[in-house]
């Protein structure tokens, strides 16, 4: 990690500020109910508080013990449904599948071989009918579709701007 995360979180509490505007937008649309949401990279939770607020369950992943510890104590003190895990991501081998795997700006951490492997393992773990939602650098997005055409799943494009591309699992 290029950029001491782990020190801003230890000295600025929600350091990252808001929920991102476009993954707040996707969920005032989203109509299912109590999902199951990973959220990687969460950080101190900015998204990963805003989706648990609306009723869905995140577990949120994050190399930094102290952004884990302040989202499990802000999850804790509102008692939503979070569960906190201390995770590189490069190695991080999630359990079951998620209807909903969010990873806004992490990716882009990474050099290309990493960056896209990670991406192809955690795609392995969204459901049918389940939705992938990135947000990155727009240099990277040409990448990750290329990723997820030789992946084994069918993805429908939602949305593509410029630094975002959500897409739907169909098959």
């Amino acid at each position: 990690m290029a950029y001491d995360y782990d020190k801003l979180y230890r000295e600025s509490p929600h350091a990252l500020g808001e929920p991102t505007k476009d993954f707040v937008d996707f969920f005032k649309g989203y109509t299912q109910t109590n999902a199951k949401v990973l959220d990687i990279g969460c950080g101190q939770g900015r998204d990963a508080l805003f989706i648990a607020r609306l009723g869905h369950h995140v577990t949120g992943v994050d190399l930094s013990p102290a952004a884990i510890a302040d989202l499990q104590k802000d999850a804790d003190r509102e008692e939503l449904g979070i569960d906190g895990v201390v995770a590189d991501v490069t190695t991080y081998k999630p359990t079951g599948m998620f209807d909903v795997l969010l990873i806004d700006r992490t990716l882009h951490m990474l050099d290309a071989d990493p960056r896209h492997d990670v991406l192809e393992r955690l795609t392995h773990h969204v459901a049918r009918d389940g939705d992938l939602l990135i947000a990155d650098e727009a240099s990277n997005m040409e990448g990750f579709q290329k990723v997820l055409d030789a992946g084994p799943y069918d993805w429908e494009i939602t949305r593509k701007t410029k630094g975002i591309l959500f897409l739907k699992r169909m098959a």
